[in-house]
């Protein structure tokens, strides 16, 4: 017998050996199977997850670049969206390839394959065992985190205040079914599970909008006074958020003018108005002489968000003859 007639045996054989590898049940043919399971599902959900992230960051560029408010806040929802979607179409892939894995090991696969139901066993207890401890968890998470993103809590790109953690503030960089990814103002990252989030505040537009009332003797004095201090507070994305105007100047009395500054800062700033220019404004008072000191009395510095103030006009019932 020559070699071109043994070549034909020789692949037929091997074709028959493969064939009874895959199709008949062994312990190594299950941890193929199972490591191929693995490895594709890894793989599959971390490109299709790439590929969403992409369009989220661009989506992201686009949403920090747009003047319209109401656009922005569009963007921002889809932003989110598409974070929890990475999530989504990671189990979904996995759950198809544990499926096929599983028809495979299954007893009723194992029949139509011509094998038994040992893998599969060994396969469900290693399930019950593992997702015992995980599965509960992650569908607590899950669930809290579909019930935030359904009532719209909050969006990817908010300022947000989480309790019941005291400290836990910052802007939302992302949100999935289960976790939410918070940047602290000194730069920390944070990642907190969707079922401890008891209560989250969410600051609009991102600023504190604060007020300073000013009570000078001397309109024209006060207003330059408090003009020279505004042109030397920083302003930039950490710092006031633009700067503080003078709003108006309102004759309060004989020989008294209240003067009201605007400001806005981003949270964890506030003592930029509350105190370094309170106190800038006290200290270039005082090189005046006393007798012709023009701040009367301490500035009065106010949370002065306009939508608040209406919703506030709103609940307060007092008669004027009250």
């Amino acid at each position: 017998m020559n070699d071109n007639q043994v070549k034909p045996i020789v692949d037929e054989i091997s074709s028959w050996a493969l064939t009874d590898f895959f199709l008949q049940p062994n312990p190594l043919r299950s941890v193929i199977i199972l490591f191929l399971s693995i490895v594709i599902a890894f793989w599959l959900s971390k490109i299709v997850a790439n590929i969403i992230i992409i369009i989220a960051q661009k989506v992201a560029v686009r949403s920090d670049n747009e003047s319209n408010t109401l656009k922005s806040i569009k963007l921002r929802q889809v932003e989110t969206y598409l974070g929890v979607t990475v999530a989504a179409v990671r189990a979904l892939i996995v759950i198809i390839v544990s499926y096929i894995a599983w028809r495979l090991l299954s007893p009723e696969g194992s029949e139509q394959l011509g094998g038994s139901g040992a893998a599969a066993i060994g396969a469900s207890a290693a399930f019950i065992v593992i997702g015992g401890q995980t599965v509960g968890t992650i569908l607590r998470d899950i669930t809290a985190g579909a019930t935030m993103i359904a009532e719209q809590w909050f969006k990817v790109g908010d300022h947000v205040k989480i309790e019941p953690f005291w400290d836990m503030s910052g802007v939302v960089e992302r949100m999935t079914l289960r976790s939410t990814k918070v940047r602290r103002l000194s730069g920390e990252v944070v990642w907190i599970h969707n079922q401890q989030i008891a209560a989250v505040h969410v600051l609009p537009n991102g600023v504190r909008s604060m007020t300073v009332n000013i009570f000078v003797n001397d309109k024209a004095e006060g207003e330059k006074l408090v003009k020279s201090v505004l042109s030397k507070l920083p302003v930039g994305p950490l710092m006031l958020a633009q700067p503080m105007k003078l709003r108006k100047i309102d004759k309060w009395g004989e020989d008294l003018w209240l003067i009201s500054v605007d400001g806005k800062t981003i949270p964890g700033r506030e003592w930029l108005i509350e105190q370094h220019f309170v106190s800038a404004l006290m200290k270039k008072n005082g090189k005046t002489s006393s007798k012709n000191t023009i701040i009367t009395e301490d500035p009065i510095v106010i949370f002065d968000d306009p939508e608040t103030s209406k919703r506030f006009r709103r609940a307060i019932r007092v008669s004027k003859d009250s």
